[in-house]
């Protein structure tokens, strides 16, 4: 069945399998994606949305880098939304709703039309390993595929065990079944492993919601996209809606905490800290009598409905006469409940930043199985593994992207270097230079090297550098030209900005804080160049950021170049952490636990944040 050796063999469907194959066939490998189900390719487990914060930067970067996660979200989106819009740019973070069917669909079918791709539909349980080095796959069939390297995106599927209430059973999604002998394996090697949870809210049917009691979430009025290529923005959006929890839910809820894995015992494993499950939020926030519930639907077309904030894996019983006493949900019917899933993961530290293991030779892991969560972290993972298995079977050099140049290196430097014992999530706040890794200059950061690699196509390359000149052109036109009081007063004062007496260039008046790009184009001559020079949103957005937040910029450098200076401060020993209340409580949760004894230390510990580094160092009088 399978006379030729592949360059590269993929394990594994999902968001980290999905990018890894593609990445590796558009470079030119030969490339297989073995997964047990070839109809759930790059399957939404959970929510039907990707992006957010700071997750929205992640995808913009894929896209930039060449890979599919942008086009395939633009594709098949419902409603699109730019989160913290009322905060700077670093903030700003692209969400879109997608159609949970037509994602999937979108994602086998670019596969299917990526040159070098093969697919095989069965459960990889081992590896072909001499000397060291990894070799090829074997599979449930006893089916030997040769490969030079492998790429294990096994997402919640190793030893996967769904619990619902006091029901478990093996599984690495509902409906789908467990993989084993992978982790076996790999602990003879030599490996450690580990167990992680997470969990999933129920489905429900929309036609049994009243949505007239429920406050609405539309789309944004005028929808961005996230592609950098010319995938096509929503004509059309779905609305999302939103209700809350009561007291009266979650004393429903409480009457069957004896009988969830969580807290009788059955569940030992760590779930993700910033999703929690309902059951977790009401016994951690007992103070609080409400949460937030957002509904949103699953397509265009189907009713089935996804309970965003109700992740349980409460008896059924229990989930389903709580979620009846939601204000919407009184008639409320079930298509599925939630559940819980534990599975194996592999601490990342056993990971060089390739991705590829210190252990086996060639021999790559990507997404879940390293302890992140999200489709978006594991999709850059997967892209990352796929594109150093290529080059490294071509002898050329790493792909390694650093700190200050994308979301996707603060990943995965975070999870190299500090490893993590929880579910692992990016946020803005986990990059120190998050001025300069925006959404709107992934393209500008990462398209270059896309194409030095050979993933990113001459066409985006050439995008990219249309975007960067015009931008550039239009910031050299606001420094250059010079505006009369009469024609800015008008728009300093509809701002409450102070007026100004004599004419001056344009970019002092653009760089103060209220005035915006909207303001600036009701100058006459301002139009004139965006018509003349047909300027895009994506110009005009890119040159609003560069003019009014250039200070912003140079100062994180500064105070990036002064932390590393002050890198080697000692902490003294017992320092009580719990006297800085600016400290967030992840952190001094962290640092009472490992009692780092520099700054040094201190900033490498997973959920540290740069702002808590700070506290520390003001504290001490740095």
């Amino acid at each position: 069945m399978f006379e030729k050796e592949y360059d590269v063999i993929v394990v594994g469907g999902g968001h980290a399998g999905a990018e890894a194959a593609a990445a590796a066939a558009n470079m030119g490998s030969k490339t297989l994606l073995v997964t047990m189900n070839l109809q759930t390719i790059g399957q939404m487990s959970c929510n039907p949305a990707m992006g957010g914060i700071a997750k929205g930067q992640i995808v913009r970067e894929i896209d930039a880098l060449g890979g599919y996660s942008g086009i395939v979200t633009d594709k098949s989106a419902i409603q699109f939304k730019m989160l913290n819009k009322s905060k700077g740019p670093a903030m700003w973070s692209p969400r879109a709703q997608n159609d949970r069917m037509r994602f999937a669909e979108e994602w086998r079918l670019m596969l299917e039309n990526t040159p070098n791709c093969d697919f095989y539909q069965e459960m990889v349980n081992g590896l072909l390993v001499e000397n060291g080095k990894v070799c090829g796959v074997k599979t449930s069939l006893g089916i030997e595929v040769r490969g030079k390297a492998v790429v294990l995106t096994n997402g919640t599927f190793l030893n996967g065990l769904i619990h619902i209430g006091e029901k478990q059973f093996g599984g690495g999604r509902a409906g789908e079944k467990a993989a084993t002998g992978i982790t076996e394996q790999l602990l003879d090697f030599g490996f450690e492993s580990g167990r992680m949870k997470t969990g999933t809210p129920p489905r429900v049917d929309g036609r049994s919601l009243d949505y007239s009691k429920m406050i609405l979430q539309p789309g944004d009025a005028i929808p961005e996209k996230f592609s950098y290529t010319k995938t096509k923005t929503l004509k059309t959006q779905r609305d999302c809606h939103m209700t809350h929890t009561s007291a009266l839910v979650h004393d429903l809820l409480k009457e069957g905490f004896d009988r969830s894995p969580m807290f009788n015992g059955r569940i030992k494993s760590i779930g993700p800290r910033y999703c929690p499950s309902i059951e977790d939020k009401i016994n951690r926030f007992a103070d609080k009598d409400s949460h937030q519930l957002f509904v949103e639907p699953e397509g265009w077309n189907t009713v089935e409905v996804y309970v965003n904030g109700f992740s349980t894996s409460l008896p059924e019983d229990v989930q389903f006469k709580a979620l009846r006493s939601v204000v919407g949900f009184e008639n409320v019917k079930f298509f599925r409940p939630g559940y819980a899933i534990e599975y194996d993961y592999f601490p990342p530290t056993q990971l060089k930043h390739t991705l590829e293991t210190k252990l086996v030779e060639n021999l790559y892991f990507a997404g879940q199985i390293n302890g992140t969560t999200g489709y978006e972290e594991a999709a850059s993972q997967g892209l990352m593994a796929g594109i150093n298995a290529h080059l490294k079977l071509n002898k050329k050099e790493d792909f390694i992207l650093k700190r200050d140049e994308a979301y996707i290196g603060v990943l995965i430097d975070d999870l190299i270097t500090k490893g993590t014992e929880e579910p692992y999530r990016m946020f803005t706040s986990r990059a120190e230079y998050r001025t300069l890794l925006r959404q709107d200059n992934a393209d500008l950061r990462l398209t270059p090297k896309g194409y030095e690699i050979g993933l990113a196509g001459k066409e985006r390359l050439k995008r990219m550098e249309e975007k960067q000149e015009k931008s550039n052109a239009f910031i050299k036109f606001f420094e250059k030209t010079s505006v009369l009081p009469e024609d800015i007063n008008p728009i300093l004062e509809s701002v409450d900005s102070a007026l100004v007496k004599q004419s001056d260039k344009m970019v002092k008046a653009f760089s103060r804080p209220k005035v915006t790009m909207n303001h600036m184009l009701q100058l006459k001559s301002v139009s004139a160049f965006v018509e003349e020079n047909s300027l895009d949103r994506e110009v005009l957005e890119q040159t609003e950021v560069q003019v009014k937040y250039s200070g912003y910029i140079a100062k994180e450098k500064n105070n990036a170049d002064k932390l590393h200076r002050l890198e080697d401060v000692k902490i003294p020993e017992n320092f009580d952490y719990s006297k800085l209340k600016s400290l967030s409580y992840e952190a001094r949760e962290k640092l009472e636990a490992i009692r780092p004894v520099t700054i040094a230390q201190a900033s490498r510990i997973s959920g540290v944040s740069p702002s808590d580094i700070s506290v520390l160092l003001v504290f001490m009088g740095r």
